[in-house]
């Protein structure tokens, strides 16, 4: 196990195996040193959070919603790759949260995942970021998060 990894168990968390793309596109396109990551829903494992963030869910449960999406992500990365020891930098995440019109904390929700990126990365897991909330996303999930990760061969 990679010390990413290790790390992330330590701190209770677990990557699972990359989820297969639900449409017509790829999870993961590489150029140059560059992934780009499509969208990837707030399911890991056995945790999944749909619903409404400050309807159904509160602000934890939003960042906990966000913590699954990003390890999601973090699978896709390792089927692209073979490691999170391969990450040079996250460079960008664009997370959206469902959440109704009267909600205005989607940045407390993406700071579940910008936290846990930088607990596990250190200094290299800081990332540009966009936080936005949307009426609805697919299948009703809480959050969905795309990225922009630097890796080296």
């Amino acid at each position: 196990m990679d010390k990413i990894r290790q790390r992330l168990s330590e701190l209770g968390y677990s990557v699972y195996d990359a989820p297969a793309p639900v449409g017509s596109y790829v999870q993961c396109v590489r150029t140059g040193n560059l992934l780009h990551l499509s969208g990837g829903i707030s399911v890991n494992g056995e945790d999944k959070y749909f619903g409404k963030v400050g309807q159904d869910l509160t602000v934890e449960e939003g960042q906990a919603a966000a913590r699954a999406a990003i390890l999601n992500r973090l699978a896709v990365i390792v089927q692209a790759v073979g490691s999170l020891e391969k990450v040079s930098r996250i460079v960008a995440v664009n997370g959206f949260v469902n959440a109704g019109p009267e909600f205005y904390d989607h940045p407390k929700v993406l700071n579940g995942a910008s936290d846990l990126l930088v607990e596990a990365f250190g200094e290299i897991g800081r990332h540009s970021r966009t936080a936005v909330g949307v009426s609805a996303l697919p299948l009703n999930v809480a959050v969905e998060i795309s990225m922009v990760v630097e890796v080296r061969d």
